[in-house]
């Protein structure tokens, strides 16, 4: 993967991860695969909005789903998320604090 469409890659996960609905269902994600119907109830919303924030996740990579019978089973794509901790990681240390007294300004 060249590194323009890891960047673009990691914003769109960023974006998908701007909406609390999306957390919430990573939340329920987390403790391991869920049915759609189990994901309406835990989450108290509507097929359709919960449709649309599943198909944004599932977008971004950071979930996939498993069909059984009329019922759609959600996971989280853990690959994605690891790749997510390791660009925070790289960020955090890369920002060294520039030393005492050396302003870029003065």
């Amino acid at each position: 993967m060249t590194n323009a469409i890891a960047a673009d890659l990691t914003l769109q996960r960023l974006k998908a991860l701007s909406d609390e609905k999306r957390v919430r269902i990573l939340t329920q994600l987390a403790g391991g695969e869920r049915c759609v119907c189990d994901l309406t109830d835990a989450l108290d919303a509507g097929q359709s909005l919960l449709s649309f924030h599943l198909k944004t996740l599932k977008d971004a990579g950071l979930v996939t789903d498993r069909r059984a019978g009329r019922w759609v089973h959600y996971s989280l794509k853990a690959g994605a998320l690891a790749d997510l901790e390791d660009f925070l990681r790289s960020i955090r240390e890369a920002s060294i604090p520039a030393p005492a007294g050396e302003a870029c300004c003065d």
